[in-house]
């Protein structure tokens, strides 16, 4: 990025920086600023721009005397003061700033400065002298027995040597790994008898024991690969080499200390008996080695810093010092480790450790699943490509060597070279390959960290939550973070604020950059969950933190959104106008987006001004949240004005490479529930038919599954239906049944299916609606209407026999209907005569005029009754419907029809014609387009242990059994 471009995001952040502070609030003057953060076990309070700074103490007051004059912004202090601190006041004294701060009656402080910039750390006073308060503890019990030998009883089980050692009380223990050696030391200096230790295992090639004034230690010669257990029982001890189903050891945490003045670490150790000074003849030196009673907690790798070493151990610690002047005490069950000017802290990269075999390559850092960004990308003078080359020549040589022992150490180390460059992708390929080596990798700690930080920098958000889970990390704190930082990108807003709070521990020791995009993912969580005062919390914590310009932009732009969700929304535009100015599209882009819709919602802009800004942001900018963002609010847009068909298109033009992100699955839900309003809800009966229909087939893969589609479907058939578009009613049907529905619910569409084609007077596809449908198990009303329908599909193609057997034991108003019309069609005309009499039943006692569909019966009754000759029915029906005849839709034929042949004037075969009018089948229509209007029945539950009722047999026409 040039100069240009760098000034003006700076010229943007400090812009925006002015618009976050609240109406009234007065920038700090004088340059001096004050910043408050939080940790575990002290407060701080830094001092920017403060140049040289005294501190002494009156009583509760802490005078803080700076060698220049300011007026810092102290409120934080008034209002929400930190642990340790009850208020602040500032005064003037002399041209120089005075700052006075009240501590609580149980705290002390220690004053510094670093990196230019002065702080102040307020902690707990340190309790008083264990000694001095009270007695000692009482002595533990001699673990030694009587004797003074331990007699070590080995055994072999299961692929794995287990070592027992059997005290008279229980004694402490440390059981640690250096270089090829195991070694386990115990608190008490008994004689270890050994003569009955097994030869010529693959466990392990020898044992050696060796005795000082207060220990006794075996050093057991065994590979790096061979895994190690501890496990005390009472007063025993068992040393287990091998895999096993041992449990793991309980990870003891190894901190920084800022309490105790100069830089030191400490760890709980639960039981500490004491730390010994162990001798290793092999090397030479001396180890600091802190034993424990049971149950076996330890380090899984090794730590290593610059003066010193922690191995790594199953049980206790064990430290290997570079200085002269290393000291390991303990306090109770928390071990100091320290020196008395300080340790150094930063991790030891240094290329003397003799037992890495890569020389100079980068070491892994203090915590599995730190980032070492001042180490891990340093290239030299060589410059980047000499410095990967060389890492890549030592990986590449490690890939001859296979087998169980195959070495990774260079490709862990060109691993962390890659991460600390945010070379992520390559990064995880080296860490494949590693694992693809050595599988036991994938056990470790640190592998699990390391590819889970690169996966997270690629975005591959659930495969990094598979490794930063995984049980080798389940109590890192460093790891938490990462988790946290996951769960905020995938939305689990509940388990961001969880982890974050798991790994607050861990957050100092990350660089800047990281602290920032940490604080900022748990200001999301809490923005989303509602709680704006945590939000509100997490970005400034963020803030306070020194990155770069940009960083800096991306907490601004989520202040901005929060500051919106408090109701400013004067304050959120004018911060995101000025974001939207950066040139820095990731930040411009988002900030441009929300910018609008405020002003869109406040009407500054028209909706058509806002669609051009929306649809110009979504080809803007492409691949991430944004887009998405941009592409839901265009929709919005579009249905908001009832451009459905524009809105739909909008909606699933997003791109299918982020479905698992929340943003994706918002933006689907949006499109779900726009195809739902348009077709389950009625927003499209506004359209035309043929127009629904269209727009309904260019996004009918939006079709839910299930009751919703079928009411979506049925509706629009409905509409079609209505107006006659039997064909285009027919095939969306016709799809549906055949690519999304099986069973019952096939059958249910299958059976409108066929009664439209019924309609459109096509009988032979209404029986191949029927036959393709056909189940075991269908509701006895289904079932029944199907039957009706198949009947009549057999009339329509003169398979009369067949319909009749169907209709055998149907006694209903519709089958009645039609076996009077199969009836009228097999000129029986007697037996059509009387069951169309039947089926007007007391229709002559109504006074209301006839039905179109009525008139057709009591037109074909009438002929049906002539036909036969049947003159007393015929006078009958005269009689009963005289008063009918005048308000008739067709009067003159239905006078003649009732006159009878013998009055009238027209032969048999006018009286054919007559009766030949579509009055029956017209007014069957109508009453199947109502029936359309109607919802499916609900399909009742099979009853438990309930069998299907047996299939009627089939008749003797040419189909396949009915059901």
């Amino acid at each position: 990025m040039d100069l240009r471009q760098t000034l003006r995001a700076s010229v943007a952040a400090v812009c925006v920086a002015g618009l976050a502070a609240p109406a009234g609030a007065v920038a700090p003057r004088g340059g001096l600023e004050v910043h408050v953060a939080q940790a575990a076990d002290f407060s701080r309070l830094e001092f920017h721009g403060a140049g040289a700074m005294r501190a002494r103490r009156d009583g509760a007051k802490l005078i803080l005397d700076f060698a220049r004059d300011g007026d810092p912004d102290i409120a934080r202090l008034h209002t929400d003061p930190p642990r340790w601190i009850k208020t602040a006041e500032k005064r003037h004294v002399g041209g120089r700033l005075e700052l006075v701060v009240t501590l609580a009656d149980d705290a002390d402080f220690k004053a510094g400065a670093a990196d230019g910039d002065a702080f102040v750390n307020v902690f707990a006073k340190p309790p008083p002298d264990p000694a001095a308060a009270k007695p000692s503890a009482p002595a533990r019990p001699n673990p030694i027995p009587a004797g003074g030998v331990v007699h070590m009883q080995p055994k072999i089980a299961g692929g794995q040597v287990l070592l027992s050692f059997a005290w008279a009380n229980p004694a402490g223990a440390a059981v640690f790994r250096r270089g090829d050696a195991v070694w386990v030391v115990f608190d008490a200096p008994a004689a270890i008898d050994v003569s009955r230790a097994p030869k010529g295992l693959k466990q392990f090639e020898s044992l050696a024991v060796f005795r000082g004034k207060d220990y006794v230690a075996l050093r057991i010669k065994a590979a790096h690969q061979i895994p190690v257990f501890a496990t005390a029982l009472g007063p025993a001890w068992t040393i287990a080499l091998g895999p096993g189903n041992q449990g793991q050891p309980s990870l003891v945490h190894v901190t920084r200390d800022e309490a105790l003045g100069p830089a030191t670490l400490k760890a709980p150790v639960a039981g500490v008996t004491g730390v010994l000074q162990v001798a290793d003849p092999v090397v030479g030196d001396t180890l600091e080695v802190v034993t424990a009673l049971g149950p076996s907690k330890g380090l899984p790798s090794r730590r290593e810093y610059v003066q010193m070493a922690l191995l790594p151990s199953v049980q206790g610690l064990a430290v290997e010092s570079y200085i002269d002047d290393l000291a390991v005490s303990h306090d109770g069950d928390i071990v100091h480790i320290g020196r008395p000017a300080g340790l150094a802290l930063s991790p030891a990269w240094a290329t003397r450790n003799q037992e890495q075999a890569l020389l100079g390559a980068p070491r892994a850092a203090a915590l599995p699943a730190l980032i070492d960004v001042d180490n891990w990308p340093r290239t030299g003078s060589g410059g980047f490509l000499a410095r990967y080359n060389a890492l890549l020549s030592e990986a590449a040589a490690e890939e001859a060597k296979t087998g169980p022992a195959a070495p990774t150490a260079a490709h862990m180390a060109l691993a962390r070279f890659l991460v600390g460059s945010e070379l992520s992708f390559e990064a995880i390929g080296v860490l494949n390959q590693a694992a693809h080596m050595q599988p036991k990798l994938l056990d470790t700690p640190e592998f699990r960290g390391l590819r889970g930080i690169a996966r997270v920098m690629a975005r591959r958000y659930k495969e990094a939550d598979a490794d930063l889970t995984a049980p080798a990390l389940a109590e890192d704190p460093s790891a938490a973070l990462w988790r946290a930082y996951v769960a905020s990108q995938l939305a689990q807003w509940s388990e961001a604020h969880a982890q974050f709070a798991r790994g607050a521990q861990a957050y100092e020791m990350f660089p800047p950059v990281w602290r920032a995009r940490f604080a900022r993912a748990d200001a999301k969580a809490s923005l989303a969950q509602g709680d704006l005062n945590a939000a509100d919390s997490r970005i400034r914590l963020a803030l306070m933190e020194k990155t770069d310009v940009y960083e800096e932009l991306a907490s601004r732009l989520l202040q901005a959104r929060i500051i919106e969700a408090q109701g400013h929304q004067d304050r959120a535009l004018r911060m995101y106008q000025a974001i939207a100015r950066a040139p820095a599209e990731y930040l411009s882009a988002p900030a441009l987006l929300h910018a609008t819709q405020i002003q869109l919602a406040t009407g500054k802009v028209t909706p058509v001004q806002a669609a051009g800004v929306f649809d110009a942001i979504r080809y803007r900018w492409r691949g991430d949240a944004t887009e998405l963002d941009a592409i839901r609010a265009l929709g919005q847009l579009y249905l908001g004005q009832g451009r459905y068909r524009e809105a739909l298109e909008a909606l699933r033009s997003a791109p299918r490479l982020t479905t698992d992100s929340p943003e994706a699955l918002q933006l689907q839900a949006d499109l779900n529930a726009a195809f739902r309003a348009l077709f389950l809800d009625g927003l499209a009966d506004g359209l035309e038919p043929v127009q629904a229909l269209a727009l309904f087939y260019d996004f009918k893969e939006l079709t839910p599954i299930g009751a919703d589609g079928d009411a979506m479907v049925r509706k629009l058939v409905r509409r079609l239906v209505d107006v006659d578009l039997l064909d285009q009613a027919a095939e969306l049907l016709k799809y549906q049944a055949d690519n999304r529905l099986d069973g019952v619910p096939k059958a249910q569409v299958a059976t409108d299916l066929a009664l439209i084609y019924l309609m459109d007077k096509k009988p032979e596809q209404a029986i191949e609606a029927i036959n393709g449908s056909r189940t075991t198990v269908l509701p006895a009303a289904l079932n029944a209407q199907r039957r009706l329908i198949e009947a009549r599909a057999w009339t329509g193609l003169g398979k009369f026999d067949t319909a009749l057997e169907i209709l055998e034991k149907d006694n209903s108003p519709d089958a009645r209907d039609l076996r009077a019309e199969i009836t009228w069609k097999q000129r029986n005309w007697a037996g059509a005569g009387a069951l169309y009499e039947k089926s007007l039943g007391e229709r002559y006692k109504t006074a209301t005029p006839l039905s179109a569909e009525e008139e057709g019966r009591l037109l074909r009754a009438g002929v049906a009754f002539s036909l036969a000759g049947d003159d007393a029915a015929l006078t009958r029906l005269r009689q009963q419907y005289q008063g009918f005849v005048d308000g008739a839709h067709k009067p003159d034929a239905l006078k003649i029809a009732l006159a009878g042949i013998a009055a009238g004037r027209l032969n048999v075969a006018d009286f054919g014609r007559i009766s030949a009018d579509d009055e029956i089948f017209e007014g069957w229509v109508a009453k199947m387009k109502v029936r359309f209007r109607d919802p499916y029945p609900p399909v009742p539950a099979a009853r438990p242990g309930a069998s299907p009722a047996p299939a009627r047999r089939a008749a003797a026409a040419p189909t396949a059994a009915r059901g």
